[in-house]
């Protein structure tokens, strides 16, 4: 860490250069700053550099090796693991960096670092085009594909990382570089799964695919029929064409339209089918879900766009997520999974998934560091909650569900889905011989591990 003097004076230019704002912690405006997604995160990050370019960029990594300060990235979306800010850290914000250019004869879209799938999806909208995204609209771009990127269209058109096409990254050094499958192609390599650990991405070019029509079903049954259901569901997704995704839903009955006003606050189990194409066709799929005795559903054609920010969650609950990739789904897995329900926290935004995976992905490019492309299901408990004193019963509830699915673990995971669970999971989410590559670009590009507030891949 630099003297004090010195310090004082490179802020006092780091404020003099930046186009954007900078926030240091006795400013007002410096507690807005590092507040994220997640309500039990709180950082007090050294200084924030609230960027508007590429060259703001620059400036700030600079300015945080001038000062031996390590740097956090906030793209803009959940940051649900915290890594956004730092204590002690330079904080580069990419937040009003979130332009979408759609380059629609090319089918490619080139995404600003601080933008959100909402700012993509509408983009794409027009065009009647769309690429894999998270669940939710508020998922932050970069993170999501950097990290792998898993979502409602991935059965159809691969995870979020196969459709990356180009990075432009600022690195350690403050160098500006582009990695293509050209261009820097170890480290493009690695930015498929291996996170932030590299550099901070000005932008990002995504393959683009034809999206004209997109469908669901949201069926909500009593809570008790979850293995039924869970049995159907599966058998249904693992016949159906890799268009269709979705997922077995046990959550709090919301305060929505289609939901019986005495089932809202309740404990319910739901069936969600999507489709990457028109309501006849995802009928095909989901009629005999919508055949079994239900509480109430909602069935319709939709914008994609649209439906991405229907599970939106508020940003401030306190969050705790993870997951298991699992070898398949055999009723001895359903029966535990759906048992875990009744001890879910309710009533609360939790939600406790099962989901498929399949299509596009088992079929995509084998070589990227995602050793869970294979695994034909996943459990996703994602417990979101509002009072603190609901902590540790939320937390160990997630803890039982990875247990519960333990026995029908491949042991890798998709590290987005989780917060700091130690280095042994960071290399299941990598897999243990890429992760010995992966140190090796790390030690190429950021041999300092000045950006160590991610999923850590130590330089090697």
């Amino acid at each position: 860490m630099a003297p004090l003097s010195k310090a004082g004076a490179a802020l006092t230019a780091l404020r003099e250069d930046l186009s954007g704002e900078v926030f240091a912690p006795d400013d007002p405006g410096y507690d807005d700053a590092r507040t994220v997604f997640n309500g039990m995160v709180d950082r007090r990050p050294a200084a924030i550099a609230r960027c508007e370019s590429e060259a703001d960029i620059v400036t700030a990594i600079r300015f945080a090796r001038r000062l031996d300060l390590p740097v956090a990235i906030r793209g803009g979306g959940h940051s649900v693991a915290g890594n956004a800010l730092g204590d002690g850290a330079l904080v580069v914000d990419l937040r009003r960096m979130n332009d979408v250019t759609v380059h629609p004869a090319a089918r490619a879209i080139r995404v600003a670092g601080g933008a959100l799938m909402g700012d993509l999806d509408r983009a794409c909208a027009p065009y009647a085009l769309a690429t894999t995204g998270g669940r939710v609209s508020t998922t932050g771009v970069g993170g999501l594909v950097l990290g792998g990127g898993s979502g409602w269209l991935d059965r159809a058109f691969g995870l979020a990382a196969d459709n990356l096409l180009g990075v432009d990254l600022v690195t350690a050094d403050g160098e500006i570089l582009t990695a293509t499958a050209e261009d820097n192609t170890e480290l493009f390599w690695a930015l498929h799964g291996g996170g932030g650990n590299f550099g901070v991405a000005t932008s990002l070019t995504l393959r683009a695919h034809p999206l004209p029509a997109f469908a669901i079903a949201l069926v909500l049954y009593e809570p008790e029929s979850g293995p039924e259901v869970a049995r159907l569901y599966r058998d249904l997704l693992e016949a159906a064409p890799p268009r269709a995704g979705g997922g077995v839903i046990f959550m709090t009955g919301p305060p929505a339209p289609f939901v019986p006003p005495e089932r809202v606050g309740t404990l319910l189990c739901g069936a969600l089918v999507t489709y990457a194409g028109t309501e006849e066709e995802m009928r095909g799929v989901a009629g005999p879900l919508l055949a079994l005795p239900h509480v109430a559903e909602l069935v319709t054609a939709i914008p994609y766009a649209d439906f991405q920010c229907m599970l939106d969650d508020p940003p401030g609950l306190r969050n705790y997520w993870s997951a298991e990739y699992l070898t398949g789904a055999p009723d001895a897995l359903l029966d535990v999974f759906c048992a875990r329900a009744s001890s879910m926290p309710v009533p609360t935004a939790t939600q406790h998934v099962l989901f498929p995976l399949g299509g596009a992905i088992a079929d995509g490019p084998k070589d990227y560091p995602v050793p869970y492309r294979d695994s034909p299901w996943a459990v996703h408990p994602f417990a979101a909650w509002e009072d603190p004193a609901d902590d540790e019963r939320c937390r160990q509830w997630v803890k039982d569900v990875r247990a519960d699915a333990e026995p029908w673990s491949t042991g890798a995971v998709y590290l987005n889905f989780t917060g700091d669970e130690g280095p042994e999971r960071v290399a299941a989410g990598l897999g243990a011989e890429n992760l010995r590559r992966l140190a090796g670009v790390k030690a190429q590009y950021d041999p300092d591990n000045v950006f160590r507030f991610n999923h850590n891949i130590k330089p090697g």
